[in-house]
Order: structure tokens, then C-alpha cells, then sequence
């Protein structure tokens, strides 16, 4: 074939095929172009339009880093930071398995509700981040009643929530937030087993045993270890009692020793169950020691001296020390920067206590303040539909109880705003269904607001 006969050829080919723009107009996804370039849009307006002469929202910025600026002093450092070695732990050497067998439908069922109800205490999950055990559980077979209890507590109570609360919010919250979570996962978890009787039956018959649990670490090992690092919290965020004698006073004025006895025993079970090197555990106690004697009336230096040493200490091991930092880093990433914007939301929009942001504390009076059942009752359906990342609600409810909130509607939001969210119940409807979810949704908004309405009656604050 002559090179004039293929290069005929080429431009009838070439002319046969159309270009895309010929074709079909090109399309742009919104999603990558105009969803950031609205984001970028509404930045410049809101910068734009920053209203710098108020009083008010100046004001407001003001009390918004002041708020921030306290919380980490007084609370990042004594309390969130043992909490997320001890959240980092247990998702390290806690079993999945083993919770998902003792809330399946062959366990004893007063251990079942037991555990389920419990579990917050061992779980450092948010509303969204319970979703996926719940629905692994629900699937491999446990019982309804358990695993609403599990999906209820689990984000409701954990030990990190009820010392914040108990630590900021005053005690009673803290008491009346840790017995009722426990009491409503156990409480919803019945109902929904009796309202729908039928199909728990049904499931019952057809479930599948869970295999054996094979653990690496024996039981008492991980109760000591755990026991250990609550002490460590415990005793480092006690806080000085309101009389200047007696056994809690007691117990303040040795806080510290406290907190290096169980440093120390932190630190032989690292040598022992870790297997970091002892001379490196032994160098970091005679400088926190040194540390400590030093500036016996600024603990944070020792304190954070401390952290310090036990992430180089566990990060330079290999093994189940290495990956229990990994775990802690994982939930500190996922907390902390949550977590510090909802301080700062909440300084700006509420103010600290006895100041105000930019909600005019009248407002918060009118729609939360006292005690009646309209009060408790938004309190409790907007706190279902909101979305709290873990710890976030204290601070945020810290705000309103500064600006007039009632201690009933305070406890209803506690109740009902860390157990759910809009985005959780349309990920619980795909598991479970919509009628169980709206019979689970309806539950836990009635009873947040009647328990709100009681505790506000008894302790009004």
C-alpha cells in the first residue's frame, strides 16, 4: 500500500472520531470544585464581614481564648492525657471478640446487660464511632437487648466523661451522668427486647455460638495495668474538697504521692510486661524525682516531665508497647482538635461562666433555664439530634450552665446528646431498621427529659 493510500486512510479515521468536547460538554464534578470553592467563598464573606466594632463579638473572641487558655491548663495535661493512655490500652489488649461474646444471646443474661451496660467505662467512643462494633455485634447474632445497651453506653459513660463532669460540671452531674447512663442502657435495652419479644425469639433459635476467646495476656495482668493508669488519673485530678478536714482532705494533701506510687508501679510493669529496658525506666524516674523535689508547688513540670518520659519510653520499644502508643496517638489525633474547637465554639457563642459570647445569656434563660418540661424536653431532643465528638458536650454545656442553663436540662443533654446524633441514626436505621430506631430514638429522648426533670426538682442548682 503507497504511503498517499495510508495517509488517506489515517485522516478519514481521524475525522471518524469525535473529539470529547464534540462528543458530549465536559461535566465538572461539583464535589471537587464547587463544593472547596463555596467553602473558599463563604471564608472571604465571613472574613469580610467580621463584625470588629461590636462590643459583643469582640468580647466574645476574648472569652472564647480565655476559655481555651484555662481548659488547657487546668485539664489537657492531669486528666485527657492519662485518659488516652488508658483508652489507647485498652483497644490495644481489650478484646472485641470477648465483649461480642458475652452480649451474645447464649450468655448468662444478667452478664450480658452487666457488661453492655458497663462498657462506656472501657470504651472512649463517640456516637458515630460505636457504630461499627454495634453493628458487627448485631450481626454475628447478640440479643437486641444487650446490644441497644452496648450501643447506648458505649458512647454515654467512660471514665474519661465522668471525671471531666464530675471535675467541671460539679459532682452531682458527674454522679447523676455515670448512674444514669448505666440505668438507661439497661432500661432501654429491656424494653426494646420486650417490644419487639417476637423477633428476639426468632433470633435466638437461629444464633451462632461465638467461638472461644484466645487471650495473650492473662486477666490479671491487664486488671493491674489498668488499675494502675486509673490511679494515676484519679489521684492526679483530685480535687481539693470544700471542707478543710476529714478523709477527703486527707487524701488531697497526699495527691501527689499518691500519683508517684503509681507511677512507680507503672514503671516496673513496663519492665516487666513490656520489656523496656530497665536502665531507661530507672534514668526517667531520677529525673522526674529530681523534678519533683525541685518545684514541689508546680506538679505540672513532674507531670508533663512524665508524659514525656513515658512516650519515649514506650516508643522505643518494640512490640505491645510500640503499638499502645499507636493506638493512644490514633485517639489523641481524633480527640483533642474536636475537642479544643468546641471549647473555643463554646467560649465565643456562650462565654465563660458569668460572662456572656455572642448568645445573650436572656436567650439561654428563657429556652433552658429552670426546670419545666418544655426545657428539659428541647434540652433533650436537641442534644439527640446534635453531634458531640467525645468530651465535646462539657465544655459546650460548661457555656450554657454559665449563661442560666438548668441542672435538669444539663443533665437531660449529658444523657441524650452523646448517645445519638442525626448522622448515628441514619447509620442505626441501615443496621437495625426504622421502626427500631425511632422506638430506640423516642426512648432515650422521654426518659433524658423525665430524669432531667427529677434531678433539676431535687438538686435545682
Amino acid at each position: 500500500m503507497s504511503d498517499a493510500r495510508v495517509a488517506e486512510e489515517k485522516m478519514l479515521r481521524d475525522d471518524a472520531v469525535e473529539t470529547p468536547s464534540e462528543a458530549e460538554p465536559s461535566r465538572i464534578d461539583w464535589k471537587i470544585i464547587w463544593m472547596p470553592m463555596l467553602l473558599v467563598v463563604g471564608a472571604f464573606l465571613v472574613c469580610f464581614y467580621l463584625p470588629m466594632d461590636s462590643k459583643r463579638f469582640t468580647g466574645a473572641v476574648i472569652e472564647s481564648l480565655a476559655l481555651v487558655r484555662w481548659y488547657a491548663r487546668e485539664h489537657v495535661l492531669f486528666c485527657l492525657v492519662p485518659a488516652f493512655f488508658i483508652a489507647g490500652a485498652i483497644s490495644c489488649f481489650v478484646s472485641q471478640a470477648a465483649v461480642m461474646r458475652y452480649l451474645g444471646p447464649a450468655a448468662n443474661k444478667a452478664l450480658a446487660y452487666g457488661v453492655s451496660s458497663v462498657s462506656g467505662s472501657i470504651l472512649a467512643v463517640c456516637s458515630c464511632t460505636v457504630l461499627p462494633i454495634f453493628a458487627g455485634i448485631w450481626k454475628r447474632g447478640a440479643g437486641l437487648g444487650p446490644a441497644v445497651a452496648f450501643l447506648y453506653s458505649g458512647p454515654a459513660i467512660n471514665i474519661l466523661a465522668i471525671v471531666l463532669t464530675a471535675r467541671i460540671l460539679g459532682l452531682q452531674l458527674g454522679i447523676a451522668r455515670a448512674v444514669g447512663a448505666v440505668s438507661f442502657s439497661i432500661v432501654i435495652g429491656l424494653m426494646m427486647h420486650f417490644v419487639f419479644i417476637k423477633e428476639e425469639e426468632r433470633k435466638v433459635q437461629a444464633a451462632v455460638h461465638l467461638p472461644p476467646v484466645e487471650v495473650e495476656r492473662p486477666l490479671w495482668q491487664n486488671i493491674v495495668y489498668f488499675a494502675t493508669m486509673v490511679g494515676i488519673l484519679i489521684s492526679a485530678t483530685w480535687g481539693r474538697p470544700a471542707e478543710p478536714e476529714g478523709f477527703w482532705n486527707a487524701v488531697f494533701q497526699i495527691k501527689w504521692w499518691l500519683t508517684g506510687a503509681f507511677a512507680a508501679a507503672l514503671g516496673i510493669e513496663l519492665i516487666l510486661w513490656f520489656r523496656v529496658k530497665a536502665a531507661k525506666v530507672a534514668i526517667a524516674g531520677i529525673i522526674l524525682g529530681a523534678l519533683a523535689y525541685a518545684f514541689p508547688h508546680e506538679p505540672l513540670i513532674a507531670f508533663g516531665a512524665g508524659i514525656v518520659a513515658l512516650t519515649i519510653l514506650i516508643t522505643t520499644t518494640r512490640g505491645d508497647a510500640e503499638e499502645w502508643f499507636l493506638s493512644t496517638w490514633g485517639f489523641t489525633k481524633q480527640i483533642t482538635p474536636l475537642l479544643l474547637g468546641g471549647v473555643l465554639a463554646a467560649g465565643l457563642f456562650l462565654g465563660q461562666p458569668h460572662t456572656e459570647g455572642i448568645i445573650p445569656s436572656q436567650w439561654i434563660k428563657q429556652m433552658v433555664g429552670g426546670n419545666s418540661f418544655g426545657a428539659n424536653l428541647f434540652s433533650a431532643v436537641v442534644g439527640a439530634f446534635m453531634y458531640f465528638a467525645t468530651l465535646t458536650e462539657i465544655p459546650i454545656l460548661q457555656g450554657l450552665i454559665g449563661s442560666g442553663m438548668g441542672n435538669g436540662p444539663a443533665l437531660a443533654l449529658l444523657l441524650a446528646g452523646p448517645a445519638l446524633s442525626l448522622p448515628s441514626m441514619l447509620v442505626i436505621r441501615s443496621v437495625m431498621g426504622t421502626k427500631k430506631t425511632i422506638v430506640y430514638v423516642s426512648l432515650v429522648i422521654i426518659m433524658s427529659t423525665t430524669c432531667g426533670m427529677v434531678f433539676g426538682y431535687y438538686f435545682p442548682g
